[in-house]
């Protein structure tokens, strides 16, 4: 089997990356925050240079997709005149900050995040890899357990801890010291020699030891469930399909208020108190599309072996009469176009990977670890729920 060419890099505004259907163009949100004349501009740039398509990452970034090579340069200005590009693409690349979307005003969500941006934005910032970021989680109880990060902001108790993903403690903390402990802990992961093994935290730590001031403390461990779409305290979470969207939905969400990215394909629309009735969106924390999650596969991505989408949509129509699947926030199906399994790098419940001439399954494992020699399915084989595996005994 063919290796998928691993890039090493994540794309964003000053650094697109050329993809199967264009350009993709990734644009971070501050704080995972627009305002709705952010999110109306960029749903109006999305359709006037590429093709009308918005989705988002794991890490809550907004990605365009679609991009013509020759309407890069004008929609690099759009994104200026809104507000949403860094100064270079180095400074770009370190601001990899995901924020607990549900922040209020007085848990010091908006102080920390914006201080560890200015950080990250100095001059004696470090030089890190460019999938290596930062988790602002500080709510009553930590949400971003299941989303990539290295270095993780949380809260215990009355204080604020720092740690390193991977290891169960970390730093105490008051708000104004968290953006400063992250930075040296970030220092201490390019010294030691980080970024020459896999460039993330919780590899590094199998084989190097943290300082032990990176270790005095007990971080939080009872995460809260990550909340499905509907009324929240903050307004109302809305799901999107695998993620993505048309520009006409973003256009009309962002008529209703700021909204703010979450790295769980859902988009919370500030201040809201009922479900908008926009096309497109998922209000039912029941509908067995949000328990699948399917990267953009072939043809749109280049490294896509098979499509992924219309077979996310044939599994989708035939879940509702699997019996054995679980809760939503414990049971996952990963459809993933190649083995390196962008849309969902952990583990799933059931990973269906796209190779050359079919798909590869598995159960409770990764999209890299299904091994080479598992038997082929095609999509028409997904007829009903005993198709899925047959060795979920």
């Amino acid at each position: 089997m063919t290796a998928p060419d691993v890039k090493g890099w994540c794309p964003g505004a000053l650094r697109p990356m050329l993809s199967g259907d264009g350009w993709l163009v990734r644009v971070r949100p501050r704080a995972g925050r627009l305002t709705p004349d952010q999110a109306a501009g960029i749903a109006a740039l999305a359709g006037a240079h590429g093709n009308g398509t918005l989705s988002l990452s794991n890490r809550a970034n907004v990605q365009l997709r679609g991009i013509r090579e020759d309407a890069l340069p004008a929609l690099t200005e759009g994104l200026r005149g809104l507000g949403l590009l860094d100064a270079d693409e180095a400074a770009e690349a370190r601001r990899n900050i995901l924020v607990a979307p549900e922040w209020t005003a007085d848990d010091g969500t908006p102080a920390v995040a914006a201080a560890l941006e200015r950080a990250l934005a100095a001059e004696d910032a470090p030089d890190l890899p460019g999938k290596f970021g930062f988790a602002v989680d500080i709510g009553p109880a930590p949400v971003l357990r299941g989303a990539p990060a290295d270095i993780r902001i949380e809260r215990a108790g009355d204080r604020l801890v720092v740690r390193a993903d991977g290891c169960g403690r970390g730093m105490a903390v008051t708000g104004r010291q968290a953006a400063g402990a992250a930075l040296d802990l970030a220092r201490w992961f390019v010294a030691s020699g980080g970024p020459a093994g896999r460039g993330r935290m919780a590899a590094h730590l199998e084989r190097a030891a943290l300082p032990p001031a990176f270790a005095a403390a007990d971080a939080p461990d009872a995460p809260a469930p990550v909340p499905g779409p509907g009324l929240r305290p903050a307004g109302v979470l809305a799901a999107l399909a695998f993620g993505e969207a048309r520009a006409a939905t973003v256009a009309a969400l962002a008529a209703l208020g700021p909204l703010r990215m979450t790295p769980w394909r859902m988009v919370l629309v500030e201040g809201l108190r009922e479900a908008p009735r926009i096309p497109g969106l998922i209000h039912d924390p029941r509908d067995p599309r949000l328990r699948i999650v399917a990267c953009t596969g072939a043809p749109g991505c280049a490294q896509g072996l098979q499509p992924t989408r219309p077979l996310a949509r044939r599994i989708a129509r035939i879940l509702p009469a699997w019996e054995p699947f679980g809760p939503l926030h414990r049971s996952v199906i990963h459809v993933s176009g190649c083995a390196k399994g962008c849309a969902h790098p952990g583990a799933a419940d059931e990973v269906i990977v796209g190779r050359p001439g079919g798909y590869a399954t598995g159960r409770d494992t990764t999209a890299a670890e299904v091994p080479d020699d598992a038997p082929l399915r095609q999509a028409g084989d997904w007829r009903a729920p005993d198709m899925l595996l047959e060795d979920r005994a």
